[in-house]
């Protein structure tokens, strides 16, 4: 973390430290959401990769006031050995508790430091992480359309902020436990609060086909410069006020045959300072989250959404062998494909994240943007 990270806070408003917390809502107490729509949520995510290919770790979690639910995952991909555990239970008045199950994140400092924590479980997995922010997040919103599938007219609005970071401590997968050092050991997260992206799955979503996330999805963390989807992100202290976009993206991307799942490819990025960076991804190994498995989509097998009631403190997960392609085909859809990036003659790791076969699809199609490698 950046010495006296606390002072840069100015540059970050109208975000503060509580803004880490699963609360937000306006302007009533905050047990109640700002608003009734049943899809409401608050949701936090974090994914940290080593710069080897061999151990991926995501983490998220989402609380549903208007639904009186709250779920959790954890996903460990170590060497094609991709093993989850999800957590359920009635949210309850604490929106500041949240454990489920064997799942606990910790929050040490808001908007900069967390505790990633898994406890032992059946599908033998667990973790114990130190995270620490390093970039400077910025708030922001975006108001979408009114949508009629639900009671009355509800726009679908979405907020949050995004950062990169370290992560140290250990990760235990089937008995072997894993240091991890924050050199070696980094990613990225968000935290987003708002109306829609798919919550309640299909019966929330009456008419509509929802997508499970963004088609064009890229983390990318140098250090002198970051790009998480569409804007630029820049170090604590940065001069430059607030954060940068991505003005214009150009993707030529190679597929798995069989599957339709990326391997690699280059996406031409040009900024709102007017740069452009060319930047190289190659998918590591098997090293993918199948973020189906963190009910992006619905669950594999049991077809599980975000917010849907599942019952009370209850823990499920599942253990695949994604070196295998039947496998990967089964679990396809928002994956996090862990990458090493290369860009001006530096070279990192980091992830895409494509919606597949959605970008398969797009560059058979010869979409603007879009095409083969």
């Amino acid at each position: 973390m950046t010495k006296n990270s606390d002072q840069h806070f100015d540059e970050q408003f109208p975000l503060s430290a509580i803004d880490d917390y699963l609360i937000h809502q306006t302007p009533d107490p905050i047990r109640v959401a700002w608003s009734t729509d049943p899809r409401f949520f608050d949701r936090y995510w974090c994914i940290c990769h080593d710069d080897t290919g061999d151990l991926l770790v995501v983490i998220g979690g989402s609380v549903y006031p208007n639904l009186d639910t709250a779920e959790a995952y954890a996903i460990v991909n170590y060497k094609g050995q991709h093993r989850s555990v999800r957590a359920f239970r009635r949210l309850g008045a604490d929106r500041m508790n949240m454990r489920l199950g064997p799942i606990n994140p910790q929050i040490l400092k808001g908007m900069r430091e967390w505790r990633l924590m898994l406890d032992e479980n059946e599908w033998e997995i667990s973790f114990d992480l130190h995270w620490i922010d390093t970039k400077r997040q910025i708030f922001h919103a975006s108001y979408g359309r009114l949508d009629q599938s639900t009671q009355g007219r509800q726009r679908e609005v979405n907020a949050g902020f995004e950062g990169f970071g370290t992560a140290e401590g250990w990760v235990k997968i089937a008995g072997r436990r894993i240091e991890v050092s924050a050199d070696s050991f980094h990613g990225t997260r968000d935290r987003h609060w708002g109306i829609g992206r798919g919550v309640g799955g299909p019966n929330l979503h009456v008419g509509r086909i929802h997508k499970a996330g963004w088609i064009g999805g890229n983390w990318i963390d140098f250090s002198d410069f970051a790009i998480w989807g569409n804007t630029v992100l820049r170090n604590y202290g940065d001069p430059r006020p607030g954060m940068g976009k991505v003005v214009h993206t150009e993707r030529r991307l190679r597929f798995e045959e069989s599957t339709r799942i990326f391997t690699e490819g280059e996406i031409d990025y040009t900024l709102s300072d007017g740069s452009q960076k060319k930047v190289t991804f190659q998918r590591l190994g098997f090293q993918t989250a199948y973020m189906r498995c963190g009910m992006y989509g619905g669950t594999p097998n049991k077809n599980i959404f975000h917010g849907m009631y599942v019952g009370d403190n209850v823990v499920e997960g599942d253990h695949y062998d994604v070196t295998r392609p039947d496998v990967r085909s089964k679990l396809s859809g928002l994956n996090e494909h862990h990458c090493r990036i290369s860009c001006d003659g530096k070279t990192t790791t980091g992830i895409l994240q494509p919606l597949e076969p959605d970008a398969y699809e797009a560059c058979f199609e010869g979409k603007p943007g879009w095409s083969f490698l």
